[in-house]
């Protein structure tokens, strides 16, 4: 099984050691916005897909993943 990058703490504090609080994962997921979602659940071809329906929180979380890759992608 793999581990889900989570990014981290959200907001970290200088000498503090533990993961308490948002980590930057949930921080990027409740900031997708209205057309990110939407954008998620109706992709232009759902015939390459194996498609089935995407909740609103599901979208939200594949939003942030994507955020997460495109931080650790190489220009």
């Amino acid at each position: 099984m793999s581990t889900i990058n989570d990014g981290g703490p959200a907001f970290p504090k200088h000498g503090y050691v533990g993961r308490d609080g948002m980590t930057l994962r949930d921080w990027f997921a409740t900031h997708a916005t209205e057309e990110d979602i939407w954008a998620i659940q109706n992709p232009p071809s759902r015939a390459s897909i194996d498609y089935r329906e995407i909740t609103r929180y599901e979208a939200r979380y594949l939003h942030a993943d994507a955020m997460l890759a495109a931080r650790e992608a190489k220009p």
